[in-house]
């Protein structure tokens, strides 16, 4: 049964194949020796041998066997295993062998055929070969009697020609072709038979074949000469022709066989029974009332294993001796859907990159259906919503190819699922998954996990410590997705970054290099760089700002009185001062930020502890009492400064007062004798006087310019403005006179301030034009930052110390007099910056303040 199903099947099979135009098609004949070339298969293909291995050729079949094989080292298609014509398609007059020549990177399909000639190996065979014939010797001449067929697997001219029998008077051989092309050898009386005469007689049957040389089968035949049973049972029909469908139950009806016997009695009494050489396939599928004649399905139907049955049932008599007659009855079996079409993977599915183009192919598929007919037919879809399709190759075979994007970071594997429905009704369905991989490619670059970082240090901090840490992630797989950190060299107060931090490659963790200082950097950028380890690479950038936050690490600085001479400051006061006279002012800095630069002074030690007072926020020293004659003429001074950082910083600055008589006394004869002023004196005055004239029309005229200019300018971003802001809450202005500079070197201009330092309530500040340094003067907003050091050290460098002492007296004034002295004071500074001040730098401010008060 095994060999008759897969003929069958083969032979459907290849009828369905040989509709198809083949790309290549060698002949051979069957029975070839392992080994032999069928062809020159590379070079047909138009490969070159390296291809062979590099592209990893090779031979599917979808027989059960691999009859052939491709030497890799000739590119010869060779037999692999005998091949035996008649197992692969039985009775078929065409065999042909259909293969796939599939071929990797990139993948391709190519179909061959290979048509398997016959060779005359087989010889005509019988069933039986030994037949036993009763006949009665009443048969009357011309009666034929149906002997049994000989088989040859061989086709076409190999196959059975004809039959002979040995010689015999009283019998000859008739051959009866039937409709499928089958030769049935009958047997025919000539002579009516005598049984005293002979009785038995021995028969030699023949089947011959058309091979060269030709191939014969031999059937014994001995017959038996029967006594009287004049008449044979005869059926209605020589053939009677049955359908049913191949999902018949067991017991079902097929036909009922009827025969006649003119006899009487036992000799007309006719039973039906199955032939003698009937084969067991029919008999395990059929049945037959023996009384009756009524034919019954036995066993199971399989359209694909048998599509059709020829039974030959026998009508025996119960005479003596025996009688039969004989029909045939062809049983055709009715194709039905019961065979799901079946996906067949012709080569599996190899890895794919998600950046493979559209109609890339990922693997070959094929479908095939046992039924017939509609039955057989097969379409195959894919369902919706994944990038690949199906595109048609030949005879129910597809290429799975790419239909759009692929991301891997969406989906890294697809299960294809395809449908296979064939077209019978009901249709039947198949489905199989096909697992598809696809290989990561570098086409994300690393992400950090924010913007930008913002990181506030301390100063002074120790070297090495971890500043902060940055994280990126990178949405690809494996290599692709490690990733390295580095800092982008870039330059900070011309020094390069790497000597300032470095960072760890793997985990993004920024350390320092040394300590930094707040009040020589305060904020600086570090570009960090995320690089994965892609072939290219890819990378983002992100921005670290680093913020340095200011600690109380520097102690205040006087500025005011100076001590560059000595560690005493010296001042001068007459015994006739009042309560409440502005002996001196300390000033100091602090070159920290914020609380850290908040400045308070005290008197610490004093000669005379009721005699001096300093103020809290200016450092102001006044009286607080006139001085007597009883106070000693030398006071000593020691003033604490500190701010308000944590922890305190301080400092104290030492100031020596001399208490002297008369020291306003030259003033007051001055004043005594003015009607009678010597010429000396009175030219002193002249000058005086000139030169304040002098100084406050050239004043004027440079406000009025500068006020001009600032209009003109104020939407632009030039050099000169002009503010003056206000506080409410401020009772106690300051009168006092301060020269502020900034950091890049020559004087820029002079501020002058008004009211306690730390109200602000009313700032003036005189700019200098950039492009012409000692042109301009106007009033500004107060300085939000001024780095006092390098103005100390600027001062320092760009004034004597006349100058400093001049700058830094204090001129005590009252709200009813005019605003002349400070305006005189600025415009002196004016004179000496443009080079005039050796004209006034041996005046004393106080004579000078005297004189105008007067």
């Amino acid at each position: 049964m095994g060999i008759v199903w897969l003929a069958l099947w083969w032979h459907n099979f290849f009828l369905l194949w040989s509709t198809i135009d083949s790309q290549i098609r060698y002949t051979i004949p069957e029975e070839l020796k392992q080994g032999y070339v069928v062809g020159k298969l590379a070079k047909d293909l138009g490969l070159g041998l390296s291809e062979i291995f590099d592209r990893k050729l090779r031979v599917a079949s979808e027989a059960g066997k691999q009859y052939f094989s491709v030497d890799a080292g000739k590119g010869e298609l060779v037999v692999n295993e005998r091949i035996d014509r008649e197992t692969l398609c039985g009775q078929s007059a065409s065999c042909v062998l259909p293969l796939q020549v599939v071929i990797e990177n990139p993948l391709q399909l190519h179909r061959i055929e290979v048509e398997i000639r016959d060779i005359n190996d087989n010889s005509p065979s019988f069933l039986t070969k030994e037949l036993t014939l009763k006949i009665a010797e009443s048969t009357v001449a011309g009666m034929r009697f149906p002997l049994e067929s000989a088989e040859d697997p061989d086709v076409g001219s190999n196959s059975l020609k004809s039959y002979t029998i040995s010689k015999d008077d009283c019998f000859s051989l008739k051959v009866n072709e039937l409709r499928n092309g089958r030769k049935l050898p009958e047997l025919v009386i000539e002579i009516a038979l005598d049984r005293e005469t002979k009785a038995v007689h021995q028969l030699l049957l023949t089947a011959l074949d058309g091979g060269n040389p030709v191939r014969s089968g031999t059937s014994q035949i001995t017959i038996i000469v029967l006594d009287n049973n004049d008449n044979v049972p005869l059926f209605g029909n020589n053939v009677y022709k049955v359908s049913i469908n191949e999902n018949s139950p067991k017991g079902t009806f097929m036909v009922k066989l009827k025969a006649t016997d003119n006899d009487e009695g036992q000799n007309g009494e006719v039973k039906y029974t199955f032939g003698e050489r009937t084969p067991e396939s029919v008999l395990s599928t059929f049945d037959i009332n023996p009384v009756t004649g009524e034919m019954f399905l036995k066993g199971e139907l399989d359209y694909e294993s048998a599509a059709n049955y020829e039974i030959d049932v026998a009508a025996k008599d119960e005479g003596i001796p025996e009688m039969e007659g004989h029909c045939s009855v062809q049983v055709e079996v009715i194709d039905l859907n019961d065979n799901p079409p079946e996906i067949v993977l012709t080569s599996k599915p190899s890895p794919l990159r998600e950046d493979a183009p559209s109609g890339t192919v990922v693997a070959l598929v094929g479908a095939r259906d046992l039924d017939s007919g509609n039955n057989g037919k097969v379409t195959l879809q894919l369902p919706n919503g994944h990038p690949f399709s199906l595109k048609p190759s030949f005879s129910n075979n597809y290429a799975l190819v790419t239909s759009g994007v692929l991301d891997r970071e969406s989906s890294s594997e697809y299960n294809i699922e395809i449908t296979a429905t064939d077209s019978g009704s009901p249709p039947l369905t198949t489905k199989k998954s096909i697992p598809v991989t696809i290989i990561d490619v570098n086409d994300n670059p690393p992400k950090f996990t924010q913007p930008s970082y913002n990181v506030f240090l301390k100063e002074n901090g120790l070297p090495g410590s971890m500043l902060s840490s940055v994280s990126a992630s990178d949405l690809d797989f494996g290599d692709n997705a490690k990733i390295s950190y580095s800092i982008l060299e870039s330059k900070v107060q011309d020094v390069s970054l790497s000597s300032y931090v470095y960072i760890n490659s793997d985990n993004g963790s920024i350390y320092s290099t040394h300590s930094f200082d707040y009040e020589k950097l305060k904020v600086f950028q570090i570009l960090v760089q995320a690089k994965d380890h892609g072939s290219p690479s890819l990378s983002s950038n992100v921005t670290v700002h680093v913020f340095i936050l200011d600690q109380n690490d520097n102690a205040p600085a006087v500025i005011y009185p100076s001590t560059a001479l000595g560690s005493v400051s010296h001042h001068l006061m007459p015994r006739s001062t009042k309560a409440g006279h502005l002996v001196t002012k300390v000033t100091a800095v602090d070159a920290d930020s914020g609380h850290n630069a908040w400045i308070s002074y005290k008197l610490a030690e004093a000669t005379d502890t009721s005699l001096f007072s300093v103020n809290l926020y200016t450092g102001e020293v006044r009286t607080k009492r006139a001085v007597s004659e009883q106070d000693d003429s030398s006071q000593r001074l020691l003033i604490a400064i500190q701010d308000d950082g944590e922890p305190v910083q301080s400092s104290t600055v030492t100031v020596a007062i001399l208490v002297e008589d008369g020291l306003n006394e030259p003033i007051l004869d001055l004043r005594q004798k003015v009607p009678e002023p010597s010429k000396k004196s009175g030219r002193i005055t002249l000058y005086l006087i000139l030169s304040l004239a002098s100084v406050s029309v050239l004043s004027m005229v440079t406000f009025i310019i500068l006020a001009v200019k600032c209009v003109r300018n104020s939407r632009s971003s030039g050099s000169c403005c002009m503010r003056r802001d206000n506080f409410d809450g401020n009772k106690n202005p300051n009168r006092n006179l301060q020269i502020q500079l900034n950091t890049d070197g020559p004087i820029k201009y002079v501020e002058v301030l008004g009211g306690e330092m730390m109200s602000q309530s009313q700032s003036f500040r005189s700019c200098l034009s950039p492009m012409s340094e000692f042109s301009d003067f106007t009033f500004v907003k107060p300085s939000s930052t001024t780095d006092f050091k390098e103005m100390i050290n600027v001062l320092d460098a760009s004034l004597p110390d006349s100058a400093w002492t001049f700058e830094s007296q204090q001129i005590p004034l009252k709200k009813k007099k005019s605003v002349v002295p400070p305006l005189f004071i600025v415009c002196v500074k004016l004179l000496y910056i443009g080079g005039n001040w050796n004209t006034l730098s041996n005046l004393s401010i106080q004579s000078i303040s005297n004189m105008l008060n007067g």
